[in-house]
């Protein structure tokens, strides 16, 4: 039996990974957008980050400056076969009316991650991931998206609230908050993703929800063993009459 990812329990996982290293992910998060326009170096720091989820999966706290280790930048030439393989694939799936792009963009999700934590080749990545995602693809979609949604709501209420009479200082403040939000919601999108890769690799699902069995075939009726052959009974002497004299 297939076992499937609960979304809530992986949801209440993910958060509880993110409590841990709260600050560090922020933090590193910071680190990642104010260096990312420096040449080379952005290299090794973007694959870093896609290492948060492995590392966050093995409860190791989060140094921020681990994304600047030069160990990053050693695969970069494999590294980039690995997002082009991705992004073609992907590009020509979203021209098949999306659906097909969406479904490899999730089945691939976790290639990066295993690509730097498994130190697998590019193909080898791709092919683990898709494996470890199968059955659970849409499971996957439903925790990152609620994620997402439910940021999306507080945003437009946030950004409906602040404005209100086209006032340019309370938009502006509006704006200051919703930034601070998004901030503060990627350790929880790193935790669930930690949570998410975790499961897939250790195999000990939360709250699995597991495919019904099919039924096993009803067993075909025993052959009936062959009566034996009755003897035939003896018939009984009839009595002789006897003679008159």
């Amino acid at each position: 039996m297939n076992k499937k990812i609960n979304i809530m329990a992986t949801l209440k996982d993910g958060v509880a990974i993110a409590g841990l290293n709260f600050l560090s992910l922020i933090l590193v998060t910071l680190l990642y957008l104010v260096t990312i326009w420096i040449p080379y170096l952005n290299v090794g720091t973007t694959i870093a980050m896609s290492s948060l989820p492995a590392e966050l999966a093995k409860g190791n706290m989060i140094n921020p400056l681990f994304i600047f280790e030069s160990k990053y930048r050693r695969n970069m030439g494999e590294f980039f076969i690995l997002m082009a393989l991705m992004t073609g694939a992907i590009s020509v799936g979203f021209m098949f009316m999306g659906i097909p792009g969406l479904v490899i963009s999730i089945a691939w999700n976790y290639a990066t991650v295993l690509f730097v934590d498994k130190n697998m080749s590019a193909l080898d990545a791709l092919r683990e991931s898709n494996r470890i995602t199968y059955g659970n693809k849409w499971r996957i979609f439903g925790a990152e998206f609620l994620i997402a949604f439910a940021l999306g709501i507080v945003v437009a209420i946030i950004g409906g609230i602040f404005g209100i009479g086209n006032i340019g200082w309370l938009e502006a403040i509006g704006t200051i908050i919703n930034v601070i939000l998004v901030i503060f919601i990627v350790p929880a999108i790193f935790g669930v993703d930690a949570s998410i890769y975790r499961q897939l690799t250790s195999g000990e699902i939360l709250g699995a929800e597991e495919e019904p069995a099919a039924p096993a075939p009803a067993p075909a009726p025993a052959p009936e063993a062959p009566k034996a052959e009755e003897a035939p009974k003896p018939k009984a002497p009839r009595a002789k009459k006897p003679k008159a004299e």
